[in-house]
């Protein structure tokens, strides 16, 4: 049995939205993971394509990686949102219509993320969220853009974007992805997590689907489970969803 310490009751966290209310700079989110969360060798892998990495960030590719896209970011490891920046952002207005305080010094108003970050201490925490992010090779990582992930049809399509030996299939067409079974279960878990720690967000019917199954399917892993007591032991909150299966695991 893996245990979380401090993480019970359980039936109290899950009934309460539990978010980051420590730190809202997701800059300062990425020096954490770097300096704080991903610290053990062996622990160093990035969540889809299991490439290690190193102290400073630098990715060796695993044999068989191919990109026709993004080559540029390759070399280093960005930090991924599992649940993408724009699909809870376009909740709040500022990220929708932008605020008073979103102009540029050229008078421009602007809206978006930049709008978003910029005002309102909300999406800054959500944004911020270590739970959420996860080390990505950048080329997948700008790959994947804000798609949701599917199962995509196994028979081979022209609008498939793959990456080699790394199994996540990005479908141009229809903007959707299909991450390696490697990240599934931690996927599913995020996106739960996320879905319960903030009222804002919330999954489509056939996503939650997708993530209960994904859940069961992939059970959660040793390190699934220090990842979130690291990021307890930081940010200050309960995982309630990772408290429970790693109780059970």
């Amino acid at each position: 049995m893996i245990l979380l310490s401090g993480l019970f009751p359980i039936a109290a966290a899950a009934n309460t939205p539990q978010g980051n209310t420590t730190n809202q700079s997701f800059s300062k989110a990425k020096k954490i993971m770097q300096k704080q969360i991903y610290t053990n060798p062996a622990d160093m892998k990035t969540i889809y394509c299991g490439a290690d990495f190193n102290a400073d960030k630098y990715i060796t590719l695993p044999a068989g990686f191919t990109t026709e896209v993004y080559k540029k970011r390759v070399k280093r490891w960005e930090a991924e949102h599992v649940v993408p920046a724009e699909n809870f952002g376009r909740a709040f207005s500022e990220w929708r219509e932008g605020a008073k305080v979103c102009v540029d010094s050229k008078g421009k108003d602007f809206k978006g993320r930049k709008c978003a970050e910029k005002a309102n201490k909300e999406y800054r925490l959500m944004q911020s969220d270590l739970y959420n992010l996860f080390p990505a090779v950048g080329a997948v990582n700008a790959a994947r853009q804000n798609y949701n992930y599917v199962m995509l049809p196994k028979t081979a399509s022209k609008n498939y974007r793959s990456f080699g030996s790394c199994d996540m299939i990005i479908d141009k067409k229809d903007h959707d992805a299909q991450p390696p079974e490697r990240a599934r279960g931690v996927i599913a878990r995020t996106y739960m997590y996320f879905e319960s720690a903030y009222p804002k967000y919330k999954m489509s019917r056939q996503q939650r689907q997708l993530m209960e199954v994904w859940d069961k399917q992939y059970p959660v892993t040793k390190w699934e489970c220090e990842r979130a007591e690291k990021v307890q032991n930081i940010q200050g909150n309960i995982n309630p969803v990772l408290a429970a299966r790693c109780k059970n695991s």
